[in-house]
């Protein structure tokens, strides 16, 4: 399971988010506020296989220009990225391991035609596709 906790980790922790998160209500409320951008930045880096991965996941979720540009993420803009947080929370939580976790969220499945967790994660549907195949991994349900 996750825990609001491990979504802020993922997106800088208190350091970055400028205060700390205990609850949803204190997730909700940073998202709500703009996460800074660096927020997107540290979960495309952790689930990404390396840096030009990493931009690109930013750039489809935030446009180049507007992402270089601001130094905090819009309302919608920050809930794409505690979206993304969030799958990547669920991956580490399942795999119990950093490196199991981006590798499967890399790879393609079978269950979303082929595509990789991480590219379908991009809508909210998507993301709610592959929280249940994580869940049905969790509880042993063949995926």
């Amino acid at each position: 399971m996750t825990h609001p906790q491990q979504i802020a980790e993922i997106l800088g922790g208190e350091k970055v988010l400028g205060r700390a998160v205990h609850t949803l209500a204190d997730l909700n409320a940073v998202v709500i506020a703009g996460l800074p951008k660096a927020s997107l930045r540290l979960a495309a880096e952790r689930v990404a296989k390396n840096k030009r991965d990493a931009q690109a996941l930013i750039y489809r979720m935030v446009p180049e220009s507007t992402f270089k540009r601001r130094q905090r993420l819009s309302p919608a803009e920050s809930e794409r990225s505690e979206r993304l947080a969030r799958v990547i929370a669920l991956a580490e939580f399942t795999w119990g391991d950093v490196d199991l976790a981006r590798d499967w969220l890399n790879s393609p499945h079978y269950f979303l035609s082929g595509e990789t967790p991480v590219r379908i994660a991009e809508t909210e549907i998507g993301a709610r596709q592959v929280e249940e195949i994580l869940q049905r991994i969790n509880y042993g349900i063949p995926a």
